[in-house]
């Protein structure tokens, strides 16, 4: 049984990321090599996108959060992968959101 404090714990995570996220994106349509950027671009779109998916999810105690937790913990992961392979600042602070949501995720869907 996932306790409210843990999926409180979750749910603020999800929010931050989907936050970090947003200015990511917004942050690399301002940059100089879009080409270069296209994959955070994208990344930063599923990743809030599922987040707030997972949000709703928790908020509405759905029989398939755990499942949904999962696959954020993923798409979360995947996205500190790629944003971490840039030096711009909000890529950084995205990477480190996301792999603090994919860390709170991973232990809503254990």
């Amino acid at each position: 049984m996932i306790s409210v404090a843990e999926r409180q714990k979750c749910l603020e995570a999800c929010l931050e990321c989907i936050e970090a996220c947003n200015q990511c994106y917004v942050a690399c349509l301002e940059e100089k090599d879009l080409d270069m950027m296209r994959g955070c671009l994208r990344l930063d779109r599923e990743c809030a996108d599922i987040c707030e998916y997972a949000a709703k999810a928790m908020t509405s105690q759905s029989p398939y959060m755990q499942q949904i937790c999962a696959l954020c913990a993923q798409i979360c992961e995947d996205c500190a992968q790629e944003c971490a392979k840039h030096d711009h600042d909000h890529c950084q602070r995205c990477a480190e959101a996301c792999r603090h949501c994919a860390e709170a995720c991973r232990s809503m869907a254990a």
